[in-house]
């Protein structure tokens, strides 16, 4: 099942304008994630709406938003107000202005989106200003409302559509210089230099992300996989220290020769790695139910013994290992 749009509306330059169709292009979905459950029953824990000073639990229509100024001020403000000063969304992407990409901090990159063609109309119109924004080399500036609140976006060709990405406003970026100021000014010696720049150019390479590993969703998928066979689980050990470092230039050269020693095992592996990658990629994925997610065994009873004991003696199968579920997007803003 394709993934639902964020936003739809229309792309305009000037006025060359176009339907589109606006899709979160990241998810966090697939990782393993927990809920939180009684101990003692196994059931989910609920969470009830309570009054701070009083504990009384309070409906929904009884709750308004508050802004505090004091310990215990706020100021109220209703729903009806808050509609008030929202701002009409236009459905509409205006192009405001064109800059060179380097000119935007990274600071103010906050989520990419995939902007694409909505419906069979605009095509065009849509690859007019795809292929201008390209020409020009730069990146597309405008404004997009999404939930009542305006945000900047800043638009460029990816293949043949378009990626855009939300920015940040000058406020939300903190300055640099408060972090900064206290940072010694230390003098580096050519030779230090030269070490550390013979183990950059060691651990140099292209970027491939498709050779990144979780190795913490790993572990995750790991340890649930074997709680479901109700196997032991132990203790990992505490890893060893290297010892203490004498001195800075004895440490990049300890680092220089470990890079030697460990360069032709790192070589097979990351060949391994690449030719994995390109079978993963060939190879297509069974097609699943929307929302289907397996991950632990039903618990049965108080504890989770009996389920633990049911799956040590089920035999093995493709689907015994966690299975993440379909990327669902999720409302922006």
């Amino acid at each position: 099942m394709a993934p639902r749009a964020n936003w739809k509306g229309f792309l305009r330059l000037s006025l060359v304008t176009c339907p589109v169709a606006l899709y979160p292009a990241t998810s966090d979905t697939e990782k393993v994630s927990f809920n939180q459950i009684n101990r003692k029953t196994g059931h989910r824990i609920k969470y009830l709406k309570v009054d701070a000073e009083t504990g009384d639990e309070v409906t929904s229509e009884d709750i308004v938003k508050g802004y505090k100024v004091d310990t215990d001020t706020y100021i109220e403000v209703t729903k009806d107000e808050l509609d008030d000063i929202a701002l009409d969304s236009t459905h509409t992407i205006e192009i405001d202005e064109f800059v060179p990409k380097a000119d935007i901090d990274n600071r103010y990159l906050i989520r990419p989106y995939y902007l694409v063609p909505d419906g069979k109309v605009g095509h065009d119109a849509y690859a007019v200003i795809r292929e201008t924004i390209r020409s020009m080399d730069k990146v597309a500036i405008g404004r997009v409302v999404l939930t009542n609140r305006e945000h900047i976006i800043a638009l460029e060709p990816l293949e043949n559509g378009l990626m855009g990405t939300l920015l940040r406003y000058p406020y939300e970026v903190r300055s640099e210089k408060e972090y900064f100021d206290d940072i010694q000014d230390v003098k580096l010696t050519r030779d230090m230099l030269d070490l550390a720049k013979h183990i950059v150019e060691k651990k140099s390479g292209a970027f491939e992300p498709e050779l990144f590993e979780d190795h913490y969703e790993t572990a995750l998928i790991d340890l649930i996989n074997k709680k479901r066979s109700g196997m032991p689980i132990t203790a990992k050990a505490a890893p060893k220290t290297g010892g203490n470092v004498i001195s800075l230039m004895d440490a990049l050269k300890k680092s220089i020769a470990n890079e030697k020693d460990a360069a032709p095992a790192a070589k097979v592996a990351r060949d391994t790695d690449k030719e994995t990658a390109k079978y993963t990629k060939a190879k297509k994925p069974k097609k699943r139910v929307e929302g289907q997610r397996e991950m632990l065994l039903p618990i049965s009873g108080k504890g989770g013994k009996d389920a633990a004991a049911k799956a040590a003696t089920t035999p093995k199968t493709a689907a015994d290992k966690p299975v993440r579920a379909p990327a669902r997007a999720k409302k922006a803003g």
